[in-house]
């Protein structure tokens, strides 16, 4: 269950928001607690875009495995809530008995149709709300965010740098890794997930020597291959060093140097000046990689410039969801109530008719047309429409993981990958102008026009969560 700083000693239990116990426990007071169905889905996508890049499954599944309420996660409980003593003993043993299907980690998806979709008794679906929300939403941020950046890179390697500003340091190595990046600078995240790891040198390295040619002479003679840093003070300056003592070592050790690192001011310009002094010193094959509050934007902009810039170090805006005008911040996933089974049988359809976040009712499935022809999302029982393929899997069936549900990282990229190329260039673009088509069957349309005409304020047909 990500993320290992906050999470490590806590049971999947107080993975929650406070009003979902107390929920809960009203439930449970008044017998309601019926088979549920909930939807979780995006209204909008991340970043201005038009897609999103779905992960974190994983990370649900550890959570659902975890899901309980150890005896220091009750007393807690009972300190700062009154709560009912045969309540307590019915979290006690409490375990979730139910059903998760899901989009498979790497889909690319859309606003407005479900990512995942729980059936559990109510309380149970109720509890896992805000820890399977954590665990998506965070990841398919995530994830969106390093294939846009990957795609505005143009086939530029993009190195993951987010650890020392990142609130999830390991989601954010995993899913920037499953969204395109080559590798990460969190050494913990790559031996955990297996990712490669990369990194140059810091500006205090070469501070500790008198002359910059000390300290890339100091680097140079340790490792056959070796990165170095040059805008500690002068680029201009530094780069006539680097060359000079890339000559000496590879003379006399045979020691190479595959890439020099700009980290400050105009990224263009003095990677096109080290551009022309690397080749002039006849080491066409080091390659120049650029750092500094990079985004997709800032990218885009300097491959579009033609800048001789050959990968990027990406750091704050991968690990930190903040928001500009050309860049919405994170993604507001939800969680909606949208079918009820009582314990005496009856079944019912559940909508939310708030503004703004009227939900469609019942227990649905979303089909793809063809290779993203649209996106047709439709009640469960209805047959998919020709040429279309289901998108859900069971992840979990009757409170078990289904084996195969969390494939290794490779292949969840590899499926990733596939999937970003497939998708038509428009709906890759940064700020597209047109959104994908997500439709409602026309099944679906009737049951919630039934729905909007009949509602009255307190019937049984609405449950807002």
């Amino acid at each position: 269950m990500p993320d290992e700083f906050l999470a490590r000693s806590t049971s999947g239990g107080l993975l929650t928001d406070r009003y979902q116990p107390d929920a809960a426990y009203f439930a449970w007071r008044k017998k309601r607690i019926g088979v549920t169905t909930f939807d979780l889905y995006t209204r909008r996508a991340p970043c201005g875009g038009a897609f999103q890049l779905v992960a974190g499954l994983e990370f649900a599944l550890d959570f659902i495995r975890s899901f309980r309420y150890e005896e220091k996660d009750l007393r807690y409980l009972t300190q700062v809530r009154d709560y009912d003593r045969q309540f307590v003993e019915y979290l006690r043993h409490i375990r979730f008995s139910g059903d998760i299907l899901a989009m498979p980690e790497g889909t690319v998806a859309f606003p407005g149709e479900p990512l995942l979709r729980v059936t559990a008794p109510f309380i149970e679906a109720l509890l896992i709300e805000a820890g399977l929300l954590q665990a998506i939403t965070t990841s398919t941020w995530v994830a969106t965010k390093a294939a846009r950046t990957v795609l505005a890179a143009n086939g530029r390697r993009v190195s993951e740098f987010a650890f020392r500003r990142a609130g999830a340091p390991f989601t954010v190595a995993r899913s920037a890794y499953i969204g395109g990046c080559a590798s990460t600078s969190f050494v913990a995240a790559a031996e955990r997930f297996r990712i490669p790891s990369t990194g140059t040198i810091p500006h205090a390295l070469v501070q500790l020597f008198p002359d910059e040619t000390d300290a890339f002479l100091a680097v140079a003679e340790t490792y056959n291959r070796y990165t170095v840093l040059l805008d500690t003070y002068d680029v201009t300056n530094a780069i006539s060093k680097v060359i000079k003592v890339a000559h000496d070592v590879q003379e006399r050790l045979g020691h190479h140097l595959p890439a020099v690192r700009l980290d400050s001011g105009d990224l263009d310009a003095a990677s096109r000046h080290v551009r022309h002094a690397l080749d002039a010193a006849n080491l066409h094959r080091t390659r120049i990689l650029a750092s500094r509050d990079l985004d997709e934007f800032s990218i885009q902009a300097l491959v579009r410039a033609n800048a001789p810039i050959d990968g990027f170090g990406v750091g704050t805006s991968l690990g930190i969801a903040t928001a500009s005008a050309s860049s919405p911040g994170g993604l507001g996933g939800v969680y909606q109530a949208v079918h009820y089974v009582d314990q005496d049988g009856t079944s019912t359809p559940l909508i939310k008719v708030a503004p703004n976040k009227t939900t469609w009712r019942g227990r649905k499935e979303g089909d793809r047309i063809g290779s993203f022809g649209g996106e047709v999302v439709q009640l469960e029982d209805d047959p998919p429409p020709s040429g279309s393929k289901r998108l859900f899997r069971p992840v979990v069936l009757s409170g078990s993981v289904v084996s195969g549900s969390s494939p290794p990282i490779s292949e969840v990229r590899e499926f990733a990958q596939q999937n970003l190329s497939e998708l038509p260039q428009h709906y890759r673009e940064l700020s597209p102008t047109s959104d994908y088509p997500v439709i409602p069957s026309a099944a679906l349309e009737r049951l919630r026009s039934t729905a909007m005409g009949t509602h009255q304020p307190g019937s049984n047909c609405t449950i807002e969560v």
